[in-house]
This record gives structure tokens, sequence and C-alpha cells, in this order.
């Protein structure tokens, strides 16, 4: 089967990274198309060997862009069009139909209550989008949280599968000598308590909440952000004004170790930490979450579908906390004073499995190019009822 995966942009964000770990898994000719920005993610995917096809879009309403679209579909002579994020679902669903293509799949990764790819929703924005959806196929929501959210919006339930997002569990097996070479890398002190934030710097994301919490713990507490976005500078000085500065390690979206040289990637910064804070309030699924579980971390968190939507002792380790620094500060206490624990992980973070989100999208593929329904897959295991 060969597939055209159409997407927004390729830098460094939660859709843009399952792409690049989800084309690793499926058993799928794929090749991608990015309506802009081709970043780091990009050159990640043509190191895997898959061809990525920068369209050079000017901006949303960059129309010329549509005709440009519609040529590499024909021309790739694709079997399905998936498409991923709010413009490059409406501007690729709608390509897809004038080249011919009818077996179209698009994936909601980040429809929130009140927002939408982290921007406010309005009535404009959903009958756009409910326009679009109807030129598709099938919707894929990455939770039963956000599945929810597009009935609600108006999106008939048989359109709807859903499809969680997937982690690889081998990359976050928690490693002892790893964690001290990645210690040691970035110049954390041996005996710092490390608070790990992982994210897009964006106000949404609500990572001041973690730099104010600091400021009420002690001197040997550290908070390491794993992200770059626009709220750094903000960041930055809130840093400056609580007199926590130095305590604050802002990693970037491409780590880079104190000598400037490449820095570690994602499982060895997770490695490093000693428990997992994500203060957003309003996830679609809640990645970081599901990836500080697999490293083993006892995680924090104000939202979290992928947690929320599977029965409570799946996901041990994991607790919801309600309110700003004083509730984060008195949590991040409490996990410590409890000791350590055992780095592995619980049974949510192997429910989520990339393996199994890739077997679930294949099967939405066919039924979306035969026009049969998806079969249905047997629950996890391990207990935890499938998403």
């Amino acid at each position: 089967m060969r597939v055209l995966h159409v997407i927004t942009g390729l830098g460094v964000g939660g859709a843009e990274q399952q792409l690049r770990l989800l084309l690793r898994h499926l058993p799928a000719d794929c090749e991608v198309v990015t309506l802009t920005n081709p970043g780091p993610v990009a050159a990640g995917l043509a190191a895997d060997g898959v061809r990525v096809i920068h369209l050079g879009m000017g901006g949303n309403r960059d129309l010329s862009a549509l005709p440009r679209l519609v040529r590499v579909i024909r021309a790739g002579r694709y079997d399905l069009v998936h498409t991923h994020l709010y413009r490059a679902c409406l501007y690729g669903r709608i390509a897809a139909r004038l080249a011919g293509v009818r077996a179209v799949v698009a994936t909601e990764h980040s429809l929130g209550e009140a927002q939408l790819e982290g921007r406010p929703l309005s009535a404009g924005v959903r009958a756009l989008y409910l326009a679009g959806e109807r030129l598709g196929r099938t919707t894929v929501a990455v939770s039963a949280t956000v599945a929810g959210r597009l009935r609600r919006w108006g999106v008939p339930a048989p359109r709807i599968e859903i499809v969680p997002n997937g982690i690889d569990l081998d990359r976050f097996r928690f490693d002892a000598a790893l964690r001290e070479r990645t210690r040691h890398r970035l110049g954390l002190p041996g005996d710092a308590y490390v608070i790990g934030g992982i994210g897009r710097l964006a106000a949404g994301k609500r990572f001041d909440v973690l730099v104010r919490a600091l400021a009420r713990l002690p001197r040997d507490h550290r908070l390491l952000l794993v992200g770059g976005g626009p709220e750094e500078s903000a960041l930055r000085r809130i840093a400056h004004e609580t007199g926590v500065a130095g305590r604050v390690l802002f990693a970037g979206e491409r780590p880079c170790g104190p000598d400037g040289t490449p820095g570690p990637d994602l499982p060895a910064l997770a490695a490093a930490m000693d428990v997992l804070a994500s203060p957003s309030p309003e996830e679609a699924f809640g990645l970081a979450v599901v990836e500080g579980l697999a490293a083993g971390l006892p995680v924090l968190y104000a939202s979290c579908p992928a947690v929320e939507d599977l029965p409570a002792h799946a996901a041990t380790g994991a607790r919801r906390v309600r309110g700003g620094p004083e509730a984060y500060a008195r949590a991040i206490t409490e996990v410590r004073a409890a000791g350590p624990r055992p780095r592995t992980p619980p049974d949510a973070a192997r429910h989520y499995g990339i393996a199994r989100s890739a077997a679930r999208l294949m099967d939405v593929y066919a039924a979306a190019v035969t026009g049969a329904l998806p079969t249905p897959r047997p629950a996890s295991p391990q207990g935890a009822s499938s998403p």
C-alpha cells in the first residue's frame, strides 16, 4: 500500500515526532509532504529513508499550494492520503479528492475542549473543520477523550476511530549508567533532585508553574525543561525574578552539553530526572506523561487522557495534581519523601507500545481503502482495556 502523509510542518513537536516514529513501524510504502517548515523532523525522516516533499506554502491562505499538492498526489499514485494537523487536514483532504483519491484518513492530534493546536476555538474554525472532515473517510482520534470531543463537535461516530499515540518502550528503558553520564554532561550535581518538564515551551503548557514551584523547594532541587518555544524568554525571566535562574536548565529542542556538542536524546534526559511534572491543563493524549512512565518515573500531571482513559491500576506512579505552584511544590515534596522506587514502566506504558498503534492504524487504512469497517482488536493482556 502506498501512503502519502500530509502534515502542516516538520519542526520539533509531538505530532511531528509521533509521525516519524510511526513510519518506522508501518508496513506500508510511505512518503511525506510538509506544507511548511521542513525542520529537524524532516531531516530525521530523510535519514530514515523516507522521501519528504516540501510544498513551500506561504501561509494559511496560500491557495496556490492546493494545485501543487494535487499534482504531487496524482504523480505519486497513492492508495491513501493521511493528513495530520489542522491546515494539512483541510488542504490535504481537498487535494486528495481533486486528485481522485477517496481513501483519506486524518489524525486529530490536538483537539481540546477550548483550543485546537494551542489556538482558541471559534464557530468559524469548527465550521471549517467539519466541512473538511466530510471530504475524508475516517478521522482518527489519539484518545477516547478526543473521540468524545469530536462527537460533541458533530463528527458522526461511525467515522471516528481511536488509534492512540505510541512509544518505543525499549528506548526509554532505564539505564543507571546512562543516567550518571547524562547528569554529568548536563552539569547537574550528583545530589540534585531533578524535576523534569517535557514539551513545547508555550503558554498553554504552564511550565511557569514549575519554575514558581521550584522557588518553594530546597536548593538541591533542579528543573530540567526539555523543549523549545515562544515562552522560553518569559520562563527565563520568571526564573530570574524568583531567584532560581541557576537551578533551571533549558535543554532546548535539540539539547547540547555544556561544551556545545550535541547532547543526549529524550530517553537519556528522562533517565536523568527523578520526577516528571506536566502542569498543562488540557491535553489530547499526554505523550510526555506516558514517556515519563515508560522511563519508570513518578509522574505528576494536570491532564492526561492516555492515563485517564485506562483503569486506575494501569498507571501506578502517576498522580493528578490540581492547582498551581504551591500544589506542585507540595506534590514534589511528597514524592521525594516517599523515596526512590524501581524504574520499571507500569502497564499503561506497555499498553501504548508503538507496534500496537501501527497495527491498529493499518486496520484503519485497510478499511478506508476497501470501504469496510476496521477490525476490532483485543484488550491489552495486562488488563488495561483497549482505548
